[in-house]
């Protein structure tokens, strides 16, 4: 979800770490490399579609959650979890603002990770340098 939101925001920083902590913590290589195309692939839930989905609109400026996304979303999540979805979604608002305006250097395993698991996107390193 996290890759989706900082991709969405354009911060390439955040995306490479964020497609290298999912790997860290067991993304496996075909739910990392169908991520772009999650509405179509089988390798998500519809729970983790509809999360994907309200991640995508949550981080679009303006916000474009409307009441179809909320209805699907809270099909599969409870308040609490959406909650705490929202949470990380916004947090991650400010550290892609963050990164993206500072320039902030990229480390050598996030520009690897980026070059090796986010072939199917439009990510470079960027001003990361």
């Amino acid at each position: 979800m996290l890759i989706i939101t900082s991709a969405n925001n354009g911060c390439r920083y955040c995306e490479a770490h964020t497609i290298l902590a999912a790997e860290r913590y067991g993304g496996t290589e075909q739910r990392l490399a169908n991520i772009w195309s999650f509405r179509t692939s089988n390798s998500y839930s519809t729970a983790e579609k509809a999360a994907f989905e309200f991640a995508l609109a949550a981080s679009s400026v303006p916000n474009a959650v409307d009441d179809s996304i909320s209805g699907e979303l809270h099909k599969y999540w409870d308040d609490g979890e959406i909650i705490e979805i929202l949470s990380v979604i916004s947090l991650f608002g400010f550290l892609n603002r963050w990164n993206d305006s500072m320039g902030t250097t990229m480390e050598t395993g996030a520009i690897e990770a980026g070059n090796r698991l986010l072939t199917e996107s439009t990510w470079t390193q960027g001003k990361h340098i």
